[in-house]
């Protein structure tokens, strides 16, 4: 795996930083096929009381992403790196469980058939922000689509990871 290590906020990865980053995400190798040919980009952050690492491996039908903060930098590098390889086990159990597959696959292959089980109609009703945000939570759903009473465009709101919520506006051409 070709692997960048870059810092970010102030923080310059060390050589020791960088070899012990090498280092963990190489216990990806027996779980991911064409393990080679893969790229990792790792980003390093620092915070006034914390590390931040945030490591991203795009394959070709999913994107392993790991974002773990901690005090240590290198606690952050071995809970990104346990972060990652439960959800490539994760993908692979489901892959083989459903499909009889071989799991997360790099090289190219017939493509995966449709996972869509479920086909739903919503009907838009005009609503602010705070109205989505609370159909959202009293419906216990991480996002809802709804039309937007001010700008009439059809919109996406969702919960992060952080707590806070997100809007996607949609626009046509």
């Amino acid at each position: 795996m070709k692997v960048e290590i870059v810092g970010k906020n102030g923080f310059t990865p060390s050589d020791p930083n960088k070899e012990y980053a090498l280092k963990k995400l190489s216990k990806l190798e027996g779980l991911l096929p064409d393990y080679e040919n893969l790229n990792a980009r790792v980003v390093c952050k620092v915070y006034r009381t914390f590390h931040k690492v945030e490591v991203t491996i795009p394959a070709k039908n999913i994107i392993l992403r790991a974002e773990v903060e901690d005090v240590d930098i290198y606690a952050a590098i071995d809970g990104a790196t346990d972060k990652l390889i439960r959800q490539v086990r994760h993908y692979n159990d489901r892959v083989k469980d459903k499909l009889g597959k071989k799991g997360i696959r790099i090289a190219d292959e017939k493509p995966m058939t449709e996972r869509v089980v479920r086909d739903k109609n919503v009907d838009l009703e005009p609503m602010s922000r705070e109205e989505a945000i609370d159909q959202m939570e009293l419906l216990g759903h991480d996002f809802f689509i709804y039309l937007d009473k001010e700008t009439r465009k059809t919109n996406v709101i969702y919960l992060r990871n952080d707590g806070n919520y997100a809007v996607i506006e949609t626009t046509t051409k």
